[in-house]
C-alpha cells in the first residue's frame, strides 16, 4: 500500500512566528503577567469619559428662549452629529441663563452637556464655570485646567487662582501672578487677578502687601470701568486689614456711590464701620 498522504502544515505554525493561525490569533504568545502582578493597562486620560454611564438628562426650562452661542462655540459643536449638537447647545444655553439665579441647576445642565461631549472645550468651560459658582473649587480647577490645555487660552487665570484660595491654598493662588501668559490677559482680567492675589496676601496675613499689590494705574484711573467697584472694594478691604480704618471707610463710601448694580455690600460695610465702638 502507498503511505498516507501528508497533511499540509497550517500557516503560522512551526517556525512561522507572528503570522495568524487558523483561529485568527497571533502564533507568538503574548507575555503573561507573573503571579501576583497586575496586567499592564494604558493610563486613563482625564477626559476619557466615554465608558461612564450617562447621567439622567435634566429637564430644560419650559420657557427656554432661543439664544445663539458665540461663533467659537458653534464651530466646536459642528464636530458633533446635528441632533447631538442641538441637545448639547440647549443645555449650554440653559446653564448660561440659570447661572446667576440658580447655580446648582446651571451646573446640572453643564454637567449633562459634558457627559455628552467631554472632548469639547466649550463644554468643559461651562462645567468649570458653573462648578466654581457652586463652590466646587476642585471641580472648577480640573475643568478649567483642561480647557487651557485644549485651547491655550489663559483668560481663566483669575478664577483658577481664586479656586486655589477657596481650597485654602493661597501660595498656589499667588503662583498665578507669575504665569508666563499673564501679558495675554485683557485689562479687566488683569484687574480681576490682582484682586484675587491681594486676597491671597490677606489670607497669608500680609496686609501691607495686599494694599500695595492693588496700587497702580487701574486704581488711580478716573475713568470708571465695569470692574471699578470690585477693585475699589478690594482696596478698601486691604486697607481695613492693614488697620487703616478711616481710609477704608472713604473707599467703601466711594464704592457705594458708583455701585449701581449692587455687586458689593459696601453700604453694609459703611454702616458697620460708622457704628460707635
Amino acid at each position: 500500500m502507498p503511505p498516507p498522504e501528508r497533511r499540509p502544515r497550517h500557516p503560522g505554525r512551526q517556525g512561522q512566528p507572528g503570522r495568524p493561525d487558523d483561529r485568527g490569533r497571533s502564533a507568538t504568545p503574548r507575555p503573561r503577567p507573573q503571579r501576583g502582578e497586575e496586567p499592564v493597562r494604558r493610563p486613563r486620560r482625564e477626559d476619557d469619559d466615554t465608558r461612564r454611564p450617562r447621567m439622567r438628562e435634566p429637564e430644560l426650562p419650559p420657557d427656554l428662549p432661543f439664544a445663539e452661542l458665540d461663533r467659537a462655540a458653534k464651530s466646536e459643536l459642528r464636530s458633533l452629529p446635528e441632533s447631538l449638537a442641538e441637545k448639547v447647545s440647549s443645555h449650554l444655553v440653559a446653564a448660561g441663563l440659570l447661572l446667576d439665579d440658580d447655580a446648582e441647576r446651571a451646573h446640572l445642565h453643564a454637567t449633562y452637556a459634558r457627559s455628552l461631549a467631554p472632548r469639547l472645550a466649550v463644554v468643559r468651560e461651562a462645567a468649570g464655570l458653573t462648578a466654581y459658582r457652586t463652590g466646587d473649587y476642585a471641580g472648577a480647577l480640573a475643568e478649567l485646567r483642561a480647557v487651557r490645555r485644549m485651547t491655550g487660552d489663559p483668560s481663566h487665570l483669575p478664577i483658577l487662582a481664586d479656586a486655589e484660595r477657596g481650597l485654602g491654598r493661597p501660595d498656589r493662588a499667588l503662583a498665578y501672578g507669575k504665569d508666563p501668559d499673564l501679558a495675554k490677559l485683557d485689562p479687566g482680567a488683569r484687574v480681576e487677578l490682582a484682586i484675587v492675589l491681594s486676597g491671597a496676601r490677606r489670607d497669608r496675613l500680609e496686609y501691607d502687601a495686599a494694599v500695595v499689590s492693588l496700587q497702580g494705574s487701574a486704581l488711580d484711573s478716573d475713568q470708571l470701568q465695569p470692574w471699578t467697584p470690585r477693585l475699589w472694594y478690594a482696596y478698601a478691604e486691604a486697607l481695613l486689614g492693614a488697620g487703616r480704618q478711616d481710609e477704608a471707610l472713604k473707599w467703601f463710601e466711594s464704592v457705594a456711590a458708583i455701585d449701581e448694580e449692587g455687586e458689593t455690600d459696601a453700604d453694609d460695610r459703611i454702616a458697620e464701620l460708622s457704628r460707635p465702638h
